[in-house]
């Protein structure tokens, strides 16, 4: 392979979040329509590294992801010795609608996974107004705690590897080798402790069974993408938030798990692509 450089480009923006100064890693690659990515928990904007390099979705789409405070180059704030690091859904939101400000990004698309998937739902209820359409991806509405969140934090063991393995399992099996196991080392580098905060927002804080039926889909058009062989959000539970969410659209996607744009982003892309053409056709951009 010859040397080159991939079209992706990468900064550092000095930012308030929160009430505090940040230092946050942004990437992004295209041109066109911006497509905000908000990555799964502990992990970062290196997920959607194929999403960047496809020139299908290059040609008419800017594609934007940055790394949560914690998360992957982004430090946390001065002090992070000094408490528990800890998720909710009011600080996600403002964070993402403070760097949506910061980036001058006019009604992006937003698609997230995992984490991101409960925040899309949460963004489609609350902001539908700040987008032009809206991605879920693994995004049902609660997921009761199937593991003992203890061991993601405890000086006896590597919470990267324990991490790593918990989620091993959610990947669809036919995902190709270098793919999952690159998934899996942004796992396992996460910082301690951050996989438990992230999943404080995931299992308690950011559940939203009870507000589903609210979300009106005329005001922003919301595509649900889940993989068939994830036991973390189901395909039924993705199938049951979409039948609460009068004009969701939704589609259980085959051999994939969790980590779609990941863990085999070739395969992912046929079910991408079509709801981008959607809605790049619907926006009238050239």
């Amino acid at each position: 392979m010859s040397a080159h450089f991939e079209p992706i480009t990468g900064r550092y923006l000095r930012i308030d979040l929160l009430g505090k100064p940040h230092r946050v890693y942004v990437e992004e690659a295209g041109q066109g329509i911006p497509l905000l990515c908000l990555h799964t928990a502990s992990s970062d904007t290196r997920q959607f590294r194929g999403l960047m390099n496809d020139a299908r979705v290059l040609e008419h789409f800017r594609v934007i992801a940055f790394d949560l405070p914690w998360h992957g180059k982004s430090s946390p704030p001065a002090g992070w010795q000094n408490a528990d690091y800890q998720l909710t859904s009011r600080d996600y939101v403002a964070m993402i609608l403070t760097m949506m400000d910061a980036l001058a990004l006019d009604r992006p698309v937003v698609m997230g996974c995992s984490i991101g998937g409960r925040m899309a739902l949460h963004l489609a209820l609350d902001h539908p107004e700040r987008f032009r359409a809206i991605i879920g991806l693994q995004a049902g509405a609660h997921v009761d705690p199937y593991y003992d969140l203890s061991w993601l934090h405890r000086p006896d063991v590597h919470g990267g590897e324990v991490s790593a393995g918990i989620v091993s399992g959610l990947m669809g099996p036919r995902s190709p080798e270098a793919e999952r196991w690159e998934t899996l080392w942004h796992y396992m580098q996460g910082g301690p402790g951050v996989f438990k905060g992230d999943l404080y927002f995931y299992t308690v804080d950011g559940d939203i069974r009870g507000r589903l039926a609210d979300i009106d889909t005329t005001r922003c058009p919301l595509y649900l993408l889940s993989g068939e062989y994830d036991y973390s959000c189901t395909p039924e539970d993705t199938l049951d938030a979409a039948r609460r969410i009068n004009g969701a659209q939704a589609t259980i996607m085959k051999g994939l798990g969790h980590f779609p744009m990941s863990e085999d982003p070739q395969r992912f892309m046929t079910y991408l692509l079509p709801i981008l053409d959607r809605i790049h056709g619907a926006s009238g951009v050239a």
